[in-house]
């Protein structure tokens, strides 16, 4: 084992430091939440309809709908879909485990295919093979803030005439050759929760679409079933955006591309010092603008590096150890150790390093100098 030197050299480096986001913007999140108390608007407020419409707009939608969360995005995308009991949805197995929740609760079932080994997304060529008579969908998942290949999975879903809905959660404002995460479904699914790029100040999340009809369904679903109150169309759910959290939102907006412009620079500026280290850094497809929700490397000696790390005041993060089919959870799915080799080796071995908007050079340097030193003294 290597240990960790108790250097003095450099700066404590969190994870992710929403305090340092907080106090770039304090005065307007604190107006906007003064404004929105002052009104008593709490529930479907002035600023839920206007933050949807914002929203829709940046992502190249017709509609925006805010919900509680994202896991709600992606089961009512699916209810809205028909989906339900005896269907099968297509999802990757290296993946938060909302995104198979979203697919438990519309009642459906979770088939899971393995990941590609360089962007860590959906393996594109794995997808066809796992459609059977039951397939009602493909849900991609944006994992670390990258588009899956998009033109792929579109065209396998127009030739087994499946839906698309895409888990946008990780990927707010990132492009797929000029097109927003999230426009080119039948569904984009986000979170906002606090850490997420652009991120509400506790649970938030949204559907976008450019189906009128499928919109309608979705408004309903999450509010009770009524289009007007009191006339329930069919049972729903209570799955609304806290207008609160939706002010906040409008606030932090039009500063979400700066941030990620400064993500993408802080990503560059690693990928520099880690250069020329056995540490595997992230990999960007083609035409793809990743918006670096995660910086993720690849090292099989993962947890000792992350000890390192660790002992000099660094925090990361390991996103996910246990990939979906090795939960508990779902051992029902029937899948066994060694069905998703790529998703397994990653799981083992992937480490997020910090990553935000705020972070500075001489945090950067700090954590690719530990790095090196970590690999220089395992040699």
């Amino acid at each position: 084992m290597v240990e960790a030197v108790k250097a003095t050299a450099g700066p404590k480096v969190p994870f992710v430091d929403l305090k340092a986001q907080y106090r770039s913007i304090e005065a307007e999140v604190n107006e906007a939440l003064l404004q929105s108390a002052a009104r008593g608007d709490f529930i479907l407020g002035e600023a839920v309809g206007a933050f949807e419409q914002e929203w829709a707009q940046y992502c190249g939608a017709s509609e925006a709908i805010g919900l509680d969360n994202g896991t709600s995005a992606l089961e009512l995308s699916l209810r809205a879909l028909g989906v339900g009991p005896g269907d099968e949805i297509i999802t990757p197995a290296n993946t938060f485990i909302a995104t198979a929740l979203g697919i438990n609760s519309a009642g459906a079932k979770a088939v899971l295919v393995d990941a590609d080994p360089g962007t860590y997304n959906i393996d594109v060529n794995a997808i066809e093979r796992a459609v059977t008579p039951r397939t009602k969908a493909i849900m991609p998942v944006h994992l670390y803030g990258q588009p899956a290949d998009m033109d792929a999975i579109l065209a396998i879903a127009g030739r087994n005439g499946l839906a698309v809905i895409e888990d946008a959660c990780q990927a707010h404002g990132a492009l797929y050759k000029g097109k927003k995460a999230g426009s080119m479904g039948s569904t984009g699914c986000f979170s906002f929760y606090p850490s997420k790029n652009l991120g509400a100040y506790g649970d938030a999340g949204a559907i976008v679409t450019s189906d009128g009809k499928l919109a309608e369904n979705i408004r309903m679903l999450r509010n009770y079933g009524q289009r007007v109150k009191y006339h329930h169309q069919f049972a729903g759910y209570n799955r609304r955006l806290d207008t609160m959290q939706a002010a906040v939102l409008r606030v932090k907006l039009p500063r979400l591309d700066s941030w990620n412009e400064a993500r993408r620079k802080a990503a560059e500026r690693y990928n520099q010092l880690l250069a020329g280290l056995k540490v595997v850094t992230p990999v960007v497809a083609p035409g793809v603008v990743s918006v670096y929700h995660l910086y993720v490397i690849r090292t099989p000696y993962r947890d000792e590096l992350q000890k390192f790390l660790g002992g000099r005041g660094i925090s990361t993060g390991i996103h996910y150890p246990i990939p979906i089919h090795l939960q508990p959870a779902y051992t029902h799915l029937g899948y066994k150790p060694g069905d998703f080799p790529v998703t397994e080796a990653q799981a083992a071995q992937l480490l997020s390093l910090p990553m935000f908007a705020e972070l500075t050079g001489e945090q950067i340097e700090w954590v690719a100098a530990s790095v090196r030193d970590f690999e220089k003294e395992r040699a």
